[in-house]
């Protein structure tokens, strides 16, 4: 009989992963894929009430699963919880914010609250967990929740886009940096995806015919769009991808 090639597993069993952002929206999504394949979870937030609340849910589910109080704005506070809850064999940091503004009405604490998360909070997170990986001697997932607007400029988004497009290129510094370890590192870039964060935006009609129009498939993303593509990084389906960008966008960026 001729041998045939062997699918990868998506399969997670006996890993743990760490997920920022993780009480609503994308980050909820990935934490729910992630464990739904096997892996134990830590959900990552900065308040615990309704982080609980998706805790609680999972559990009823059947997933293994805990909550972490955790502002990645605070790096002395994310390695030290790394450093006690790690090594993660993933992690999908999901943690983002933005405040939307004219670049010439742009004021220093927005650009700078945005990049302490985006960008600062980003690059340390991921430098702790891929620390933990390398002291233990294991491979790993780093995953960023990046966007479509890493790849494009918008209008009142000039301060999103630099931090967006800062997460591109260390990611793919770190990627080149870590590969021999085993470490992967890559980026999920959604558009637009209804979260109870994006409905100030779905909110502006002018906004709305703007993302339609560039949206070649004709609709905007919901949270299961995100999660597939997630497990697909985190699992060894992706074992030779790192350093890249995964467009979830519908085809915006196709132009």
């Amino acid at each position: 009989m001729m041998p045939l090639p062997k699918t990868p597993s998506f399969r997670l069993e006996g890993r743990r992963a760490l997920v920022t952002g993780a009480s609503s929206g994308i980050g909820q999504g990935c934490a729910v894929a992630l464990a739904e394949a096997g892996a134990h979870v830590v959900l990552a937030a900065r308040g615990l009430q309704r982080l609980d609340q998706t805790i609680q849910s999972m559990h009823e589910q059947g997933y293994s699963c805990e909550a972490l109080a955790l502002d990645i704005a605070d790096v002395a506070a994310v390695q030290k919880a790394v450093s006690q809850q790690g090594p993660f064999d993933i992690l999908v940091n999901s943690a983002g914010l933005a405040r939307h503004a004219a670049a010439l009405d742009t004021q220093l604490e927005d650009f700078d609250t945005v990049m302490n998360v985006n960008l600062r909070g980003a690059y340390f997170l991921t430098q702790a967990v891929a620390k933990g990986l390398i002291e233990a001697g294991k491979p790993g997932s780093l995953i960023n929740i990046s966007s479509q607007m890493a790849h494009v400029g918008g209008v009142d988004r000039s301060v999103y886009c630099a931090s967006k497009f800062a997460v591109e290129g260390f990611t793919k510094a770190m990627a080149i940096e870590w590969g021999r370890a085993g470490i992967r590192v890559n980026t999920v870039c959604p558009t637009f995806i209804r979260t109870p964060l994006t409905e100030q935006t779905f909110d502006q009609p002018e906004r709305v015919r703007w993302i339609e129009e560039k949206i070649k498939m004709g609709r905007t993303g919901v949270v299961e769009d995100i999660m597939g593509s997630v497990l697909y990084l985190a699992s060894d389906a992706a074992a030779l991808v790192t350093g890249t960008a995964l467009m979830v966008d519908g085809g915006w960026t196709a132009d």
